[in-house]
């Protein structure tokens, strides 16, 4: 192996490693907010839901928090995307992967403003959402199952 494909190596595995690292930090950020729900993240995906209303759509709205940002916001699209899988749940998720560029949200809390159905679950559970909390009285739904309920 010359200089070259070593430098190369070393710097594709310190690229691994600052991954792994910030993976690890983001999983014990989110297990340390498990069960201590954050107002502030409802009255985001409020906004969401009042969003979508203000365009004629269902009144629903989602966001997704990783650490302390908001990575995805959802408003109801079922209606002016004439799409019945546009869900705020669902929308959220997809933004955060378009935002972020990568598929597992690993540690991500979604919040919602109902309790979300069983295919926006299964989508949670799918990319990685370590819990969901719903409506104002921020209700516990755990960790997200791709299972039916």
């Amino acid at each position: 192996m010359d200089a070259a494909q070593s430098t190369s190596r070393r710097v594709a595995i310190a690229s691994v490693l600052a991954l792994i690292t910030t993976l690890s930090i983001t999983r014990a950020r989110a297990q340390a907010d498990a069960g201590h729900p954050r107002p502030r993240w409802y009255e985001a995906a409020a906004g969401m839901k009042r969003l979508a209303e203000s365009w004629g759509d269902q009144p629903y709205g989602a966001v997704l928090v990783l650490g302390d940002s908001i990575i995805g916001e959802g408003p109801s699209r079922v209606i002016i995307n004439s799409d019945v899988n546009a869900h705020a749940e669902r929308e959220a998720i997809r933004d955060a992967r378009r935002k972020l560029g990568m598929d597992q949200l690993i540690g991500s809390v979604l919040y919602s403003t109902s309790r979300p159905c069983s295919l926006c679950e299964a989508a949670a559970a799918n990319a990685g959402v370590g819990r969901m909390y719903f409506g104002p009285s921020l209700t516990d739904a755990g960790a997200p199952s791709s299972g039916a309920r």
